[in-house]
């Protein structure tokens, strides 16, 4: 890919955003395609600035991008927009915002007061807010919207708001989709994919810090999580979780009496990964350093595409049934808890 002038691109950004012909992308392939506007709402998280490295092919310290390697699944989308806000009670998140926005500004995306102007300037959107709680209204504004939304951890604060945000996507035949970039471990997709036969069980672990506003693992957790489910798929019937102040162990069962375990760490050496135990073999999940985000981005830009999510709906949901179930069984005493209550209680 030839070298493209800084000046040139941030022209051809501000431009594209504000819905203008330009002739400044043609060097990225664009120039025979209707650019695919991305908009972020919430800027108080690094995740922001990992995931616009990709799209916007913007190497250099503090993004996922070390070296220019754009290609052709990159092409015809650009984040041109963003909404910076956010938590308005977390502060560690609070604190954030000002750091990205600048992050922002350097390469040319256009700030907004409102999730109104940025929709009435994208094509997709990208819900980022760290914080759980606001991501309802946020979800819900943009799914009236009728564009299609990607939806980053936590999915929002509560199994019910989860719930709602979903109900309202189908109520609007809005399509959405949500997934940590840990289920793209390369282990974890080839077993996935049945490279070690049908799966008996796995276990998984990864950082699991505590946020007193969130469930326990609605907040970090749920990044070991989606690579438990990415191994052993959505159909699990009951939780137990064990709980110290610096360990969460948690047992699921599946169909057919398989065993998974998610292992939460507080203390000591954190990184993210597992093991699945195959009937023909058992493989490690892989490193995320391996991956990191670029395969999370290329589905995402899929499925703005296509609308189609390349995770069912159904297993998302069941990975914050499971999380709910998990607290349940903390909340008494470390007794296994049903799946299928507990969704029934959260739509009660």
């Amino acid at each position: 890919m030839k070298h493209i002038d800084r000046r040139e691109f941030i022209s051809g950004l501000a431009l594209a955003g504000a819905g203008i012909a330009t002739t400044s992308l043609p060097a990225l392939g664009l120039e025979k395609q209707k650019l695919t506007r991305i908009g972020i709402i919430g800027l108080d998280t690094s995740q922001v600035t990992m995931i616009i490295s990709h799209i916007n092919n913007i190497p250099g310290p503090g993004y996922d991008v070390v070296q220019p390697i754009w290609d052709s699944s990159f092409e015809g989308f650009r984040v041109t927009a963003a909404y910076p806000y956010g938590s308005k009670k977390i502060e560690s998140s609070i604190k954030q915002i000002p750091t990205y926005v600048e992050k922002m500004k350097e390469n040319g995306v256009e700030l907004v007061d409102s999730i109104q102007a940025l929709l009435s300037r994208v094509d997709a959107v990208m819900l980022m807010t760290f914080d759980g709680h606001p991501r309802v209204e946020q979800a819900i504004e943009v799914i009236k919207a009728g564009k299609p939304l990607f939806i980053n951890k936590p999915f929002a604060a509560s199994l019910k708001d989860v719930i709602k945000i979903m109900d309202t996507a189908k109520k609007y035949n809005c399509p959405i989709f949500s997934s940590s970039p840990t289920r793209y471990l390369n282990g974890a997709q080839a077993a996935r994919n049945g490279s070690i036969g049908d799966i008996m069980g796995a276990d998984s672990y990864s950082g699991c810090p505590l946020e007193p506003t969130h469930p326990d693992f609605y907040w970090y957790g749920i990044h070991g999580i989606e690579i438990l489910f990415t191994m052993m798929g959505k159909d699990c019937h009951t939780v137990q979780r064990r709980h110290t102040q610096n360990t969460d162990h948690v047992v699921g069962i599946w169909d057919n009496d398989r065993i998974g375990t998610y292992r939460g760490i507080r203390k000591g050496k954190v990184t993210h990964s597992g093991v699945a135990y195959g009937l023909n073999e058992i493989l490690p999940a892989g490193s995320f350093n391996d991956v990191g985000h670029r395969p999370l981005v290329i589905d995402m830009l899929k499925f703005f595409k296509t609308g189609i999510s390349p995770v069912e709906i159904e297993e998302t949901l069941a990975i914050h049934v499971f999380m709910e179930a998990a607290d349940e069984s903390k909340r008494q005493g470390g007794i296994p808890i049903s799946m299928k209550a507990v969704l029934a209680t959260a739509k009660s």
